[in-house]
């Protein structure tokens, strides 16, 4: 059934659609469930940023590959070259943004100063200062990132400040009316057709719609780069997002519905993607735990401590050895340890 609301955003709830709603809802809940390691966390939480780094970057013509994208942000060049700076400065928006949902400091709505913000972290050092963090003031076009030809002009400038207004009207208004998924699908691709910088525009759009994403419940906001499932086919990408032609010529026809589709795809792809990783670095030997961590564990369930010599009683391991266990404990962030010498004690790290 096909439903128009305001500023005419216009799409369908196909099956395919509700199907995929109802299977990001169940995915989303089996990953928040479950408990990894703050040592996998860490690890998976790197790993996602290089991921995203590399493929929202790479979506507007950056060269490098991902086996440099680790290198840059593993030991960052003397002398920066824009390819490498575009990455460094993706990965700072990231690890901004991560800290914002861990510490609860996200805006309790998708403001412009937020937007800003982002743009001018992700374009830093890139172009002039007088653009950083600024709605354009000057027309542009978007080129066909094949034969670098024109294919798109979004709105005049004058317009623009008014159309990201009703935009961020119409998502927060919404938030708690409609589906997430739906209402970050659309910002996405309307953030897109308006184009309201000069240059930034995609990187920005890919940030704040994960910012929607970790603001409606999705815990994994961290751990996840839906950005490599566009980067994947970079031409379906542009021609789900994007519009051909001019903005006041086709402002009034377009449809979501076929967007939606594949932006709802593409969160599924890549919390599959997740959970498998998880899974399987869940399971390496230095994350798996024995019956004796076990028994360690159920200890401090039932006493709320454990010390050394409760531990000795549970286990015919010797003193070294459960020196290991414990310092595995601790580096897997399950428990921590208090007190010094005879006095040392072991509690849970987090709530069990």
């Amino acid at each position: 059934m096909s439903k128009t609301i305001a500023f005419q955003f216009r799409y369908s709830i196909t099956s395919r659609l509700l199907a995929s709603i109802k299977r990001i809802a169940l995915l989303v809940k089996d990953l928040n469930n479950k408990h990894f390691s703050k040592v996998v966390l860490l690890d998976f939480e790197r790993k996602a940023r290089e991921v995203s780094a590399h493929s929202s970057t790479s979506i507007e013509g950056n060269p490098l590959p991902l086996t440099e994208v680790k290198k840059i942000l593993k030991n960052t060049p003397s002398h920066v070259r824009d390819t490498e700076r575009e990455i460094l400065n993706y990965n700072k928006v990231l690890m901004y943004l991560n800290d914002l949902c861990k510490n609860n400091s996200m805006p309790p709505s998708l403001d412009l100063k937020l937007i800003l913000k982002i743009q001018k972290m992700v374009t830093f050092g890139l172009i002039h200062k007088s653009r950083l963090g600024k709605i354009r003031q000057e027309p542009v076009f978007v080129n066909n990132p094949q034969t670098r030809q024109p294919i798109y002009f979004p709105p005049d400038h004058q317009d623009v400040p008014r159309l990201v207004n009703n935009l961020l009207a119409y998502v927060n208004e919404n938030r708690t009316k409609l589906d997430p998924l739906i209402i970050s699908g659309i910002f996405h691709k309307q953030f897109v057709i308006i184009h309201p910088f000069v240059d930034g525009n995609g990187r920005t759009a890919r940030l704040a719609t994960k910012v929607l994403l970790a603001g409606m419940g999705l815990n994994t906001f961290n751990l996840f780069s839906f950005e490599n499932y566009y980067n994947q086919n970079v031409t379906k990408y542009f021609q789900n997002v994007g519009l051909v032609g001019n903005y006041y010529d086709l402002k009034d026809t377009v449809n979501f519905t076929e967007w939606l589709e594949y932006f709802i795809d593409g969160i599924i792809d890549e919390l599959l993607r997740v959970g498998g990783e998880l899974a399987k670095l869940s399971n390496t030997p230095l994350m798996t735990l024995k019956p004796y961590h076990h028994a360690l564990i159920k200890h401090i369930k039932k006493h709320g401590f454990i010390k050394d010599s409760d531990y000795s009683k549970l286990t015919s391991r010797a003193r070294p050895t459960r020196n290991l266990d414990f310092k595995k404990l601790i580096e897997l962030g399950h428990i921590e340890k208090q007190g010094n010498g005879k006095a040392t004690f072991y509690v849970f790290k987090n709530n069990p």
